[in-house]
């Protein structure tokens, strides 16, 4: 004896947009919802556009920033004070012992660091009102690489490092110009520094804020249960 042959379970047809059997929608997702289904998951959205444009606005900032070490280096060059030498028979010596030349060119150094950080600061908050963390990375990171090169600016179009050469064609008893020198390397974060700060301060004083979510009076209080 068999049992009768019964016809599987068949759910009851609905409304395409009810049908619990049809295939997961395809597309972005809206903002705010979580994707839930089986298939493969959008590819696009609203974050990933907002990443690549952060990334695309940091790598401007950061090389923009970077190209003003050039400007850095030539006013370095042209402001900061002369260590002047004398040489005779006996060797190469500071011609005033008690100056202060040195320490003045890391003060030119620092204090035109800073002011072009600050000044650096305020265009990238021009050029970007909301901010962002990727922005004011490329914004310390170029000013970084700002102060590197300006270093490297100066010294380079600056007098010679090499003094005993430089001595002999002076020759004895004329005084001649040290090459340009960072005796504080800590001088080389002024320019990222000031950035930060200045932007930090912009970004919090003008920066567009999101607007606070507003209570329903016959809904709900947060947090009742």
């Amino acid at each position: 004896m068999t049992a009768p042959l019964t016809p599987p379970h068949r759910p009851n047809r609905q409304p395409s947009g009810d049908n619990p059997w049809q295939a997961p929608p395809t597309g972005p997702v809206p903002a705010g919802a979580t994707w839930t289904g089986d298939g493969p998951a959008p590819k696009d959205g609203p974050d990933t556009d907002d990443l690549r444009k952060d990334l695309k606005d940091g790598a401007v900032v950061l090389v923009a920033v970077t190209v003003l070490g050039v400007v850095l280096g030539l006013l370095w060059l042209w402001l900061a004070p002369r260590v002047p030498l004398v040489s005779n028979d006996s060797g190469v010596f500071l011609k005033d012992t008690e100056g202060e030349e040195a320490i003045g060119a890391d003060g030119t150094f620092v204090l035109l660091a800073a002011g072009l950080g600050a000044l650096s600061a305020a265009a990238v908050f021009l050029y970007r009102r909301r901010g962002g963390i990727v922005l004011v990375l490329a914004l310390a990171l170029g000013g970084l690489l700002a102060s590197l090169l300006g270093w490297g600016v100066g010294v380079w179009f600056g007098p010679t490092q090499d003094v005993v050469e430089h001595a002999r064609q002076a020759g004895e008893g004329v005084t001649f110009d040290a090459y340009l020198e960072l005796g504080a390397k800590n001088a080389l974060l002024a320019w990222p520094l000031a950035a930060m700060a200045v932007h930090l301060g912009l970004t919090s004083l003008f920066a567009p804020h999101d607007p606070e979510p507003e209570l329903d009076p016959h809904g709900p209080w947060p947090g009742s249960s």
